[in-house]
């Protein structure tokens, strides 16, 4: 369902090119979190350069809001604990990718069969990136964007993520276990970042930056989303990202373009101590769709794919063949393969469409489209593997980290804020808060942001608020 700022005319859209094209920020410059709040109303939405923006009240009501009375609880139970402190603390991290093929899904896709392996209580955080959440037409590319899908995604991640949330035990509802720390949408790719609610008060920093690489070189039908943040002392980066199609012969250096225009134009604000590009996280995390293909011709493809013979596949594989050569992702990692091509089966079958196309146009050579690569001395991955859902013509793809984050910061200790910077406080109180509706972490945020609204701006919700 489109919201009403959807609802525009065609003839906006080639304003509304020329400032993607541009690359000119606009009132959608902005990721949608939980965590941000401004007096006693909850803010739907934080801007990457400035977390007072607030959306209209027009905007789709499925991002955070979906409780009967319009608001969600934030009602954490009983008590919030707090992380026991110590030097480091290693987190396990679950990280997916999904190309949906421009469908929207239906409240009966059952998210939590992709999320069960492990059962969540042993993820720390979810990182979820999705490509084509819309189908890529003019009207998508060109013109305003179109959240419905993105909201109703993120609705079935939320009911996954914490199940039976609404339902009541002795009129108290249950403790919810994730909270969102960002989301954002680039006309078909969508990143989200989720954190277990005890580790809600520890994650400062949170900024987004959109690259568009497609059409004309800056369109967002291919491109990126990346999401920085820290936890605790230590910065992450997950970068989801759609690169170039095709098969033809050169078509694997335009992907390499891409990936370098992503990591060349991505900029995070300027934030106290936080990274301003990807290459400065101590953790990087890439995953998405990169379309890299087999260089093998069809007939060979296909015998391979009958012997199940994924290593002889992978010789072939474009991806491994430039990252070997030093042409892109030098440095970077990626685990070990062992399962077939996610990419490009037939509707709602095991079948690709290779197998069954009599025309040469439309066959597509069976191949690894769907990646997850890392970044970072702190990361170790524990698997990486395939989902079997035939949601879409690819298969989701999903990885397990062991993510080491540090506690103490420099020289074991937290430096101190500059000279003109206003220091706020966050607590996680043993004790629930009394009429207050909010997390203790973002209690003291909200009164802190009452008493500076006009003397100061905040990044993300962070721990260090820059005065103006």
């Amino acid at each position: 369902m489109r919201t009403e700022s959807n609802k525009i005319s065609k003839s906006s859209w080639p304003k509304q090119a020329v400032k993607k094209w541009l690359n000119i920020k606009t009132s959608a410059d902005k990721f949608h979190s939980d965590y941000c709040f401004t007096g006693a109303e909850r803010r739907k939405s934080c801007s990457d350069k400035d977390c007072y923006a607030v959306v209209p009240d027009n905007f789709s009501e499925g991002w955070l809001m979906d409780s009967r009375n319009g608001m969600r609880s934030w009602d954490l139970g009983k008590e919030e604990t707090c992380v026991p402190f110590s030097d480091a603390l290693d987190l396990r991290m679950f990280v997916g990718t999904w190309n949906v093929g421009g469908k929207s899904p239906d409240e009966a896709l059952n998210l939590r069969d992709w999320f069960k392996s492990p059962s969540p209580a042993d993820v720390d955080v979810y990182v979820i990136g999705f490509q084509e959440i819309v189908p890529l037409n003019a009207g998508n590319v060109l013109g305003p964007e179109d959240s419905g899908p993105a909201a109703k995604w993120l609705r079935l991640m939320r009911n996954a993520l914490n199940p039976n949330i609404e339902e009541e035990k002795g009129g108290v509802k249950q403790q919810q276990r994730y909270y969102l720390a960002a989301s954002r949408q680039m006309v078909g790719i969508f990143l989200c970042v989720w954190v277990r609610a005890d580790l809600y008060c520890h994650v400062t920093n949170i900024r987004a930056s959109c690259v568009g690489t497609g059409i004309m070189g800056y369109l967002g039908n291919k491109g990126s989303i990346s999401i920085s943040m820290r936890l605790y002392h230590t910065t992450f980066c997950f970068v989801c990202t759609h690169l170039a199609s095709g098969e033809k012969d050169g078509d694997e250096m335009r992907r390499n373009l891409h990936v370098s225009e992503i990591l060349k134009r991505t900029k995070f604000s300027s934030s106290f101590e936080a990274p301003e590009t990807i290459l400065q996280h101590h953790n990087i995390i890439w995953l998405g769709d990169l379309n890299y293909r087999l260089v093998a011709g069809y007939d060979d493809t296909h015998e391979l794919l009958k012997k199940n013979d994924w290593q002889a596949l992978l010789e072939m594989d474009q991806l491994r063949i430039e990252q070997k050569a030093g042409r892109v992702f030098k440095g970077w990692n990626e685990g070990g393969i062992y399962f077939a091509p996610t990419y490009k089966y037939l509707a709602n079958s095991d079948h690709y469409v290779a197998q069954t196309s009599k025309s040469k146009e439309k066959r597509r050579t069976p191949a690894w489209c769907d990646r997850i690569l890392w970044k970072g001395e702190r990361l170790k991955q524990l698997w990486y593997v395939r989902g079997e859902s035939k949601f879409s013509d690819h298969r989701p793809v999903y990885s397990m980290f062991f993510a080491q984050v540090d506690l103490r910061g420099k020289n074991g200790i937290t430096p101190p804020p500059p000279s003109n910077a206003v220091t706020i406080t966050r607590s996680c109180s043993s004790k629930p808060l009394v009429n207050a509706g909010l997390p203790s972490s973002c209690a003291a945020k909200v009164q802190a942001e009452e008493q500076l609204l006009m003397l100061t701006r905040t990044q993300s919700c962070m721990d260090t608020v820059q005065s103006l």
